[in-house]
């Protein structure tokens, strides 16, 4: 079950993915900061990247796969993967994501 109050499981649930497999998906970041922004995003509700432990190796695998698919499907051959770790990083919300970034960057990234 995921929760209704957090915006990625709403996203995760409802929103309009650019891929997916099992456990994972793919959305265009709504602030892009760069010239291909894409969140990947897990199904299974965990806070941030310290709590990254409650994967197991198999979903694990899985997440880092699904990563390198979603960059080849948007045709990069290189790229930037960004996980914000708690407040002090920049992670403002509190589902674990990563940010795949590629091309010219249009913002500096704090």
């Amino acid at each position: 079950m995921l929760p209704d109050d957090c915006l990625f499981c709403r996203l995760y649930r409802d929103g309009d993915h650019v891929a997916s497999t099992e456990g994972f998906v793919a959305i265009r970041d709504i602030n892009p900061q760069a010239e291909t922004h894409l969140l990947v995003i897990p199904e299974r509700h965990i806070d941030s990247f310290h709590d990254i432990g409650e994967f197991s190796p198999d979903e694990a695998k899985r997440m880092l796969d699904f990563l390198a698919e979603v960059a080849a499907h948007e045709g990069l051959s290189d790229y930037r993967l960004v996980v914000n770790a708690g407040p002090e990083a920049g992670q403002t919300v509190f589902h674990l994501h990563w940010h795949v970034l590629g091309g010219k960057l249009t913002r500096r990234m704090t």
